[in-house]
C-alpha cells in the first residue's frame, strides 16, 4: 500500500530517483495528489485512504473522550485534564462567545465533536504515514457544512414560523423602502446559498492549498538534491519544516473559525426579528 504513506508525486520522484540535471522533469504536484485509487472494498464499498483517515480519526476522538471521561473523578487525571482543557475551550471561548450560556448550553456537544473531527482531518496531513488532510477533498467539508446549514435552517423556521423565519433570512426591513426587493433578494441569495457554500470551500481551500504547498517543497527538495542543486534542496527542506509549523497553527485555526461560523448561524436564527 504505498499509496498510503506517499501521494503519487512523491512516488514518482521517489521511485524514478528523479532528481535535476537528470533529464527527467520536475513532478509538480496538481489535482491528481488528492486522487486515491481503493485500498479495498468491502460489502460493494470502495475504500480509498482519505476515507480510511476519515474513519480512523472518528474512531481516534471517539476512543479520546471515552477514556477521558468514561471513568471521570473529582481529581481529574492527565487525559482529562487535556480532555476537559478542550471541552471547556470549545464551551466557553466559542460556544457561550456566540450564542450565551443559556441559549449555547445544548450545542456544546455537537460544537465540541465539529471541531475535534475537523482538527484532526486536517491535522492527517502533517502526521508521518498519513500525511494527507482529509478536509482537503471538498466532500468532507460540504457534508459538515450540510448538518449545520440543516440545524440553521431548522432553528430559523421552528423559532420564527414560516414567515418571520422568511424575514429572517432575507433581513426584511421596512424601512429600507423601494430598495427592499432588492435587499430582501440579495439576502436571500447570501443566507441561503452562498453562505453554506463559502462555510465548506474555506476549510477546503485552505487545506488544499497547504497541502499543495507541502507537496511542493518535500519533492522539490528530493528532486533538487544532486550536483550544485544540493544547496537548493537545503533551502526547499528548511521551507518544508517551516510550512510545516505554519500548517499546523492554520489547522487549528480552520476548525476554529468552522465552528465560530456554525455558532453564528445558529445565533442568528434564535435572534429576534424586528
Amino acid at each position: 500500500m504505498k499509496e498510503l504513506a506517499v501521494s503519487a508525486d512523491q512516488t514518482l520522484a521517489f521511485e524514478t530517483n528523479c532528481h535535476i540535471f537528470d533529464g527527467c522533469g520536475f513532478p509538480a504536484p496538481g489535482l491528481h495528489s488528492f486522487k486515491f485509487e481503493p485500498l479495498f472494498t468491502v460489502g460493494g464499498i470502495d475504500f480509498n485512504k482519505p476515507m480510511l483517515l476519515a474513519l480512523l480519526g472518528t474512531v481516534t476522538i471517539v476512543w479520546f473522550f471515552w477514556a477521558a471521561f468514561g471513568r471521570a473523578k473529582v481529581v481529574p487525571g492527565k487525559l482529562q485534564m487535556v480532555g476537559e482543557a478542550g471541552y471547556d475551550f470549545i464551551r466557553r471561548g466559542i460556544v457561550y462567545e456566540a450564542l450565551g450560556k443559556r441559549d449555547g448550553e445544548k450545542y456544546v456537544p455537537l460544537m465540541v465533536s465539529i471541531f475535534f473531527f475537523v482538527w484532526i482531518m486536517n491535522l492527517w496531513s502533517v502526521i508521518p504515514v498519513a500525511q494527507f488532510p482529509v478536509t482537503s477533498i471538498i466532500a468532507y467539508p460540504a457534508a459538515l457544512a450540510a448538518i449545520v446549514y440543516v440545524l440553521w435552517m431548522s432553528l430559523t423556521f421552528r423559532k420564527h414560523g414560516f414567515v418571520g423565519g422568511f424575514k429572517n433570512l432575507t433581513g426584511y426591513d421596512k424601512s429600507l423602502g423601494a430598495v427592499l426587493p432588492l435587499s430582501m433578494t440579495i439576502e436571500f441569495f447570501s443566507n441561503v446559498l452562498v453562505r453554506p457554500f463559502t462555510h465548506a470551500v474555506r476549510l477546503f481551500a485552505n487545506m488544499f492549498a497547504g497541502h499543495t504547498l507541502l507537496l511542493l517543497f518535500t519533492i522539490a527538495s528530493w528532486y533538487l538534491l544532486n550536483g550544485v542543486g544540493i544547496a537548493y534542496a537545503g533551502v526547499s527542506f528548511v521551507m518544508v519544516i517551516i510550512m510545516t509549523a505554519f500548517e499546523l497553527f492554520i489547522q487549528a485555526v480552520q476548525a476554529y473559525v468552522f465552528v465560530l461560523l456554525a455558532c453564528s448561524y445558529v445565533q442568528g436564527a434564535l435572534a429576534e426579528h424586528h
